[in-house]
């Protein structure tokens, strides 16, 4: 590091620069529901009429400064504008912009870092739950910084590891739309069929054929949550995660809770029925659930059947959901879901056709999870110097 220089946050980079918009005129938004946990690339935009918030183009990374959505890894870079194009996003968005001579993505991985981030957390001031990073301390920090051409082989190594996560995450959303897109010709269109069910298909309601059972906490849950003991799941593990899986959760529970909880193996389908109701995820760990998930212990359909349909109907289960706070999805309700039971003959085709798209979306699904734990393994080091960049050639 005898070449590295000590500078302050704000002499490398701009902090929400000064961009013009009209109000009223129409641009691409990038919402907090947009951004990801510890991801590069956000989900998309809306298109809507511009009133108010942090303006940004294309290169500018943006951090949440709220709590919970910083310490939930909401940071991205911006990539989905055009040329001259400016958007604009939540006023709870720090926008840095890196200055001449500077590496706009090491400026992205330097936010991500524990050098700005762990920082940018603990100066958090305000109400419980509406904490927010107080600027002036982040464009104040003091960093060590390398010379361009270091910067651009270190934020070179962990881009490479992030446009394999990006294309990972290309291939299975393109294959979970063709399987989306196959449920919907057989089971809703039925297009193989003339466009009429069979009558060998048995009309009934979902709970004719699939067993549905609710999640259990113990109370208050506070007491039982741990540093390490049982992953206990819950509804922010699936609400950031494109991927029909879930492989990692970061939070448990003392062995017990386990007696007013339920466990589940991996390959369990749990389905969220509160705060963020409709939402249908694949276990790849050993989990307990709470009661704001519904699982499916015996069932006539598979699993990939049930993701697909659940997806497909969510909107019309949200619609018949019900409480004054969050919408809740009450047991009753699916299992009075009006359903057809397909012969098993069609059954077995659709499975053989869908099973090997979802097995290939969780062998890129493990794969970026060891991706992303490499890149956060080598960010800390990179960014502080420990590991030296000389000799990579990028």
């Amino acid at each position: 590091m005898a070449e590295w220089v000590m500078k302050k946050l704000k002499d490398i980079a701009d902090f929400n620069p000064r961009e013009s918009l009209a109000k009223g005129t129409v641009a691409k938004k990038i919402g907090m529901d947009k951004l990801q946990p510890f991801c590069r690339d956000v989900l998309g935009y809306d298109l809507e009429q511009f009133s108010g918030g942090t303006k940004f183009r294309n290169g500018d990374t943006i951090m949440a400064r709220i709590t919970p959505c910083l310490e939930n890894g909401k940071t991205a870079k911006v990539s989905i504008l055009d040329d001259g194009e400016v958007g604009f996003g939540s006023t709870e968005y720090i926008v840095f912009r890196a200055k001449n001579g500077v590496d706009e993505d090491f400026i992205y991985y330097l936010v991500c870092s524990p050098l700005v981030r762990e920082l940018a957390i603990k100066s958090m001031v305000g109400s419980s739950g509406r904490q927010r990073v107080q600027t002036d301390v982040v464009q104040n920090l003091e960093i060590m910084v390398p010379d361009y051409e270091k910067q651009r082989r270190i934020s070179g190594l962990l881009k490479s590891l992030d446009d394999k996560i990006a294309l990972n995450n290309a291939i299975n959303n393109n294959l979970e739309q063709q399987a989306q897109a196959i449920f919907q010709s057989w089971f809703i269109d039925y297009e193989p069929f003339g466009g009429k069910m069979p009558e060998d298909w048995t009309l009934g309601i979902l709970g004719d054929f699939v067993e549905i059972k609710r999640g259990g906490s113990p109370r208050p849950i506070q007491e039982y949550l741990a540093e390490d003991g049982f992953r206990w799941l819950k509804i922010s593990d699936a609400t950031g995660i494109t991927s029909p899986y879930i492989l990692d959760i970061k939070e448990h529970i003392k062995e017990s809770g386990l007696k007013k909880t339920v466990f589940l193996n991996a390959g369990s389908l749990v389905l969220s029925n509160s705060a963020t109701p409709g939402i249908p995820k694949i276990l790849d760990v050993d989990s307990c659930i709470h009661d704001g998930w519904l699982y499916f212990p015996k069932s006539k359909l598979s699993n990939e059947y049930l993701y697909l349909y659940f997806k497909y109907i969510r909107k019309g289960l949200v619609a018949l959901g019900n409480g004054s706070v969050f919408t809740n999805l009450k047991t009753d309700i699916l299992k009075n879901y009006p359903t057809a039971l397909p012969s098993e003959g069609v059954l077995a085709d659709f499975e053989s056709i869908i099973q090997p798209m979802f097995e290939q979306i969780l062998t890129l699904t493990r794969e970026n999870h060891s991706l992303n734990l490499l890149r956060d393994t080598l960010l800390p080091k990179l960014m502080s110097g420990e590991l030296d960049v000389t000799d990579i050639d990028l």
